[in-house]
């Protein structure tokens, strides 16, 4: 596996097995995570799984059942917000409707009593980072909504936190600005070198962006890793299918190789990259693989190679997808680019992949990786 280049930074921010329940329902159930100074971090998960909650702790806004955050080195304990050296930029803005854009941005200066020579030159730094230059005087209900967003991280970034925690910044804009914005954001946060943690349930924003994407589900960590890892080699099930939408796929082993392995399965025999498994003939595994890496065929063309029936065509996204019905019912997801496609529905069709192209997932607890 391709490791990313390794952040050589100290590490500014650590969850130290962090517990939160509300209402006897246990929110976040011991998640632990460090992430050194200038690194982009995602936390990327569906609705209810933790990610607010995890972004409030680090924050202040809340305080954890049971464990420890460090910040810089220090642990925050029962610190208040203002005593912790990050700051928030929330989804809804949370811009003071009375205040002009110069003194939205220049909010947090002035209640730390800097002078108003310094307050001006750090304002007018931050509008032209933020390319909101000659905006000073514009109110907020005068602004769109990629304009409010850059005044609430103006505003945020002006006190120089240590960490920036961003929940969900974009999820109000449209789709072709809040493109426009991960890019700005991401070059922005290159400029600066400030640590990033930012939320999202988009898979793709979260890939856009990330030095680092943490999958979280029902209160904890799934998976850490770049996007890359996230994306080519998931550890589980869930990560496989909730980025990228993996096709998953159960067997028994029965063939070992020196670099791959051999499921076999009601709908035929899958080949596997083995990696450093400890895999024996017998035993029952998961393996996912993606879209498109799987070749169609009408006829097989190797060994390893499942079948089906074609019951669905649609264009989606630029790409084909094509949905295959396997003699179980479980259903195969093959896309490829361009339209043209001389397959029919209701067509039998032999299903491929190169080993190296899929993985084993769901390994934990069923043996060791060898030595």
């Amino acid at each position: 596996m391709k490791e990313m280049m390794k952040n050589t930074n100290p590490v500014i921010l650590e969850l130290k097995n962090i517990t939160k329940s509300f209402d006897n329902t246990q929110v976040l159930k011991g998640i632990s995570l460090s992430v050194r100074a200038g690194e982009f971090i995602t936390l990327l998960g569906s609705s209810g799984c933790g990610k607010t909650t995890t972004l409030r702790i680090i924050a202040g806004l809340e305080l954890p059942d049971s464990g420890e955050v460090v910040i810089d080195g220090e642990s925050m304990g029962q610190k208040a917000p203002e005593k912790r050296n990050v700051n928030t930029v929330f989804q809804n803005y949370a811009l003071f409707p009375h205040m002009n854009v110069f003194d939205n941005i220049a909010y947090g200066l002035k209640i730390k009593h800097v002078s108003k020579n310094e307050i001006k030159e750090r304002v007018t730094n931050m509008l032209s980072l933020v390319q909101l230059e000659g905006f000073e005087k514009r109110m907020p209900s005068e602004m769109s909504g990629g304009q409010k967003q850059r005044v609430a991280i103006a505003r945020a970034l002006i006190n120089n936190p240590k960490v920036l925690l961003l929940d969900e910044p974009l999820g109000a804009l449209d789709l072709q600005l809040r493109r426009q914005m991960q890019h700005e954001l991401k070059k922005l946060q290159k400029k600066l070198g400030i640590t990033f943690i930012y939320i999202t349930h988009d898979q793709e924003e979260a890939i856009n962006m990330s030095d680092k994407i943490v999958v979280m589900r029902d209160g904890i960590f799934e998976q850490a890793g770049s996007p890359s890892e996230i994306y080519d080699y998931p550890k589980t099930s869930f990560v496989a299918q909730f980025v990228g939408s993996a096709n998953i796929l159960k067997g028994y082993v029965t063939e070992v190789g020196d670099t791959y392995a051999v499921l076999t399965g009601e709908y035929g025999t899958m080949a596997c990259k083995k990696e450093d498994y400890n895999i024996q003939e017998g035993m029952e595994l998961v393996m996912a693989v993606r879209s498109e890496n799987i070749s169609i065929w009408r006829e097989p063309k190797s060994p390893y190679y499942i079948q089906g029936i074609i019951s669905e065509k649609s264009f989606v996204g630029g790409m084909l997808r094509i949905v295959v019905t396997l003699n179980d019912g479980t259903q195969v997801v093959v896309s490829r680019q361009g339209i043209n496609f001389d397959y029919e529905n209701g067509e039998r069709v032999c299903l491929e992949w190169e080993p190296e192209k899929a993985v084993f997932v769901d390994m934990e607890g069923q043996h060791e990786k060898e030595d």
